[in-house]
C-alpha cells in the first residue's frame, strides 16, 4: 500500500499540557474544558482539534465528490460538532458522538443530502470512525 502523506504529533502533559508537530507547523497548549473540571482558558482541547480536522477532511471529500460528479456549486462549509459522552457500555470511560452539518450553496436540498452521504463514504476520518462512533449527517442546499 502506497503512503500518500504521513505526519506525527506529540503531546506532553495530557489534557493539561501541549501538543505539537515535529515540523513546528502546529504547537498548541491544551487544557481541560471548564465542563470537565478545567479552568476557563484560551487553550484548546482534543475535541476541538478533532472537530477542526474532521470538518476540514470531510469538506475536502465533499468537494472531491462534487467535482467528480461535475456538479457546479458556489461554496461548501462543513461544521463538525464533537461531543465527549459517557460510554454506555463502560460507565468508567467515554466515547465520541459527532454531528456533521454541510451547507452547500448552489445545490438543491436533494443534491446536498445525496452528496453528503457520498462524501461520508469517501472521507478518511469517516472511514476510520465507521462502526465505532455515531456520526449524524445533515445537509442544507441553497440554490
Amino acid at each position: 500500500m502506497k503512503t500518500i502523506y504521513e505526519t506525527s504529533a506529540i503531546n506532553t502533559g495530557g489534557r493539561a499540557g501541549e501538543a505539537y508537530t515535529e515540523d513546528g507547523n502546529l504547537k498548541v497548549k491544551v487544557d481541560k474544558p471548564k465542563e470537565m473540571g478545567g479552568t476557563a482558558t484560551t487553550e484548546t482541547n482534543p475535541e476541538q482539534l478533532f472537530a477542526a480536522g474532521y470538518s476540514t477532511c470531510f469538506n475536502s471529500a465533499l468537494e472531491l465528490v462534487l467535482k467528480a460528479a461535475h456538479k457546479d456549486y458556489e461554496s461548501s462549509q462543513v461544521k463538525a460538532t464533537v461531543r465527549l459522552i459517557e460510554d454506555p457500555d463502560d460507565k468508567n470511560s467515554f466515547k465520541l458522538d459527532i454531528d456533521l452539518a454541510a451547507d452547500i450553496k448552489g445545490l438543491s436540498q436533494a443534491d446536498a443530502e445525496k452528496f453528503i452521504k457520498i462524501a461520508h463514504k469517501h472521507c478518511p476520518y469517516s472511514k476510520a470512525l465507521h462502526g465505532n462512533v455515531n456520526v449524524n449527517l445533515s445537509a442544507t442546499g441553497t440554490e
